[in-house]
This record gives C-alpha cells, sequence and structure tokens, in this order.
C-alpha cells in the first residue's frame, strides 16, 4: 500500500515503488536530455528510497524527483567533509506544470534527504532554467558555483545547495 507523503490538489506525491520505474523513465525521457540506464534507476530506488518519489494524478505519473547520497567537501564549510545528499533528477511533465508539484517533491525529498541525517543536499541546474532556479531560491538554496559547459549540450550550470541544522 502506498502512503501519501502530500497531497497537493488531486495530485499525490508518495514513494517510488519499484512498478513505478518505466513511467518514471518515460517522464525522464520527454522532458528532459539528460537519460540513465534501467539500472541506475533501480539502484537510487534501493540505495535512498525515502528520497526517490513520485507524484500521482489519477493514478497517473506525472512528476517524480531521486537523490542519492555522497561523501564530500562540504558546499559550505572550508575543508568540511560531509555526509549529503544529491538531487540527481526531478521532471514534472509540462501540462502539470505550475501547480506546486516540482515544489512538493523537492520539499519532500529534503525530508528524506534529512532522514538520513545528510549535512546538505545539493543539485545542479541548467542556468537558463530560471523557473527552477527561482523555486530552489524559495526553498532555501544557494547558488554555490557556476560549473562550466557541464551539460553535454555546453550549457552552464548552477551548484545549488542548501544546508541542514539539526
Amino acid at each position: 500500500m502506498q502512503v501519501a507523503l502530500r497531497e497537493i490538489g488531486n495530485c499525490v506525491i508518495r514513494r517510488c515503488d519499484l512498478s513505478d520505474l518505466i513511467s518514471t523513465m518515460e517522464i525522464n525521457l520527454k522532458t528532459l536530455p539528460e537519460h540513465y540506464s534501467d539500472y541506475f534507476y533501480e539502484s537510487l530506488l534501493a540505495e535512498l528510497p525515502e528520497a526517490f518519489l513520485v507524484a500521482e494524478v489519477d493514478k497517473k505519473l506525472v512528476g517524480y524527483i531521486m537523490c542519492k547520497i555522497e561523501y564530500g567537501f562540504s558546499n559550505f564549510k572550508k575543508l568540511g567533509f560531509v555526509k549529503k545528499g544529491h538531487v540527481v533528477s526531478v521532471a514534472v511533465l509540462p501540462e502539470y506544470r505550475r501547480k506546486g508539484i516540482g515544489e512538493g517533491l523537492v520539499q519532500e525529498s529534503i525530508g528524506g534527504v534529512k532522514l538520513k541525517k545528510c549535512d546538505e543536499l545539493y543539485l545542479e541546474v541548467r542556468c537558463s532554467n530560471n523557473e527552477a532556479v527561482k523555486l530552489y531560491e524559495k526553498l532555501g538554496f544557494i547558488i554555490k558555483q557556476r560549473l562550466k559547459a557541464y551539460y553535454r549540450d555546453g550549457e552552464d550550470a548552477y551548484l545549488m545547495a542548501i544546508e541542514f541544522a539539526y
């Protein structure tokens, strides 16, 4: 049985299930230029199910977010080595955007990463994706760095991060 983490109108945000992966991959193919292997999705679901979430409207998946845990240098502390979450991918089908679904997915994934006692969460976002940058800033993320030619097509990315205080 799936437990709703959050409801936004007729949309339910819940943890991803193995049976959701094909629909999740289809959303990725329709909305983003970056694609991943079947195994990659399965491994992220196994590693961090608390922050691999889907958005569902009338039994149809309309969005997802998937994260992983890494250990590395802090985006906030000089010389700090920390446990951090990484938003690998987040997407919402175009016809379901501007309804708060992406924001809900990010907020709930923050909660999932915090359950694992991560010190921070970071992501990369296209510099041209102004709406996403504004959303992440609204949720407390800070632009920490510009990554030159980060994407395959040569576009730069912002590395954005949020630090958690426990």
